[in-house]
């Protein structure tokens, strides 16, 4: 049965997206307006030492919790529709992911569209993933991902697969994008339920400017189209009430044609990216749960 918490939280997410959406900011107002939101509501839990560093020439963060295990550590590649968000948006849910994990996770500022569009995140998302492999510390490495940073992680993979690099130890994926190409009849019929996507305008603008001048439906840049055999182990969290429930369905039965190993967990009347609000409600603390335990699982083997 849904939480009342979530239930009301639901409400809330509703109405504030619908009011900043009436605003019609340009993309770096809305980036503003996301880390300035994300400074007021969301923090690290004390268990959790933020420390900010350099990695690949980029602006990222260590997120160290106090009940480590072992060496292993896990890559956090934030959301955002590959134009807004940061470390400062997504650390509180990364930090999170660090304490379920029982792993130091790293959250990194990649670049955005439309200023740098594809391959600009991909290219610092494997600068990154390189230089932490390199690090003789870290035995194994994971990547937990949301939204867009779950269609990041997987282009990732199938780069570092192509280029028969070693991939990560597992994926942790919370409702990835996948099809930027949107032919799902999810991106119609779950519209009116989803508080982040209830027209497809943004979803489509976004997908545009990050694409350039490739076709949306590039396999490095729609997964959902790659050939997605040799992938790591996966486990994908995705809610009821998102447009981008088929970006996981398809995903999922995709990556299971190619002998992959994977799973999927749809949640009950749970919007797009829920587990941002660990912390606030039981849907989003139990799933970052399992996604810890999925990964610390994973990084154990």
């Amino acid at each position: 049965m849904q939480s009342l918490r979530s239930r009301i939280l639901y409400r809330i997410v509703r109405y504030q997206m619908a009011k900043l959406a009436r605003r019609e900011l340009t993309v770096q107002e809305l980036r503003t307006e996301r880390e300035k939101t994300a400074r007021r509501i969301f923090s690290v839990p004390k268990q959790v030492r933020a420390t900010p560093v350099k990695v690949a020439g980029l602006t990222a963060e260590w997120l160290i919790p106090a009940n480590i295990e072992g060496p292993a550590s896990v890559m956090y590649i934030h959301g955002g529709a590959y134009n807004t968000c940061s470390c400062v948006t997504h650390r509180a849910l990364a930090a999170r992911m660090a304490m379920a994990s029982k792993c130091p996770a790293l959250i990194f500022d990649y670049r955005l569209a439309p200023e740098h569009p594809f391959p600009a995140a991909l290219e610092d998302a494997m600068s990154v993933f390189k230089e932490l492999s390199a690090d003789g510390k870290k035995k194994a490495l994971a990547i937990a991902a949301d939204s867009a940073g779950g269609g990041l992680a997987l282009a990732l993979s199938m780069r570092l697969r192509q280029n028969r690099a070693e991939v990560p130890a597992a994926l942790a994926l919370m409702s990835p994008w996948t099809d930027l190409a949107m032919t799902s009849k999810t991106h119609q019929t779950k519209a009116r339920f989803d508080p982040y996507f209830p027209t497809a305008e943004r979803l489509y603008l976004a997908a545009r400017q990050y694409a350039g001048d490739l076709p949306l439906n590039h396999p490095s840049i729609s997964p959902v189209y790659a050939s997605l055999g040799g992938l790591p182990k996966t486990l994908i969290h995705v809610g009821e009430f998102e447009t981008l429930l088929n970006d996981s369905v398809w995903l999922a039965g995709r990556i299971k044609a190619n002998g992959g190993n994977v799973d999927i967990k749809i949640w009950p009347r749970m919007w797009h990216a829920w587990q941002i609000f660990a912390g606030f409600m039981p849907e989003a603390d139990q799933s970052v749960k399992e996604l810890g335990n999925f990964i610390s699982s994973a990084l154990a083997k």
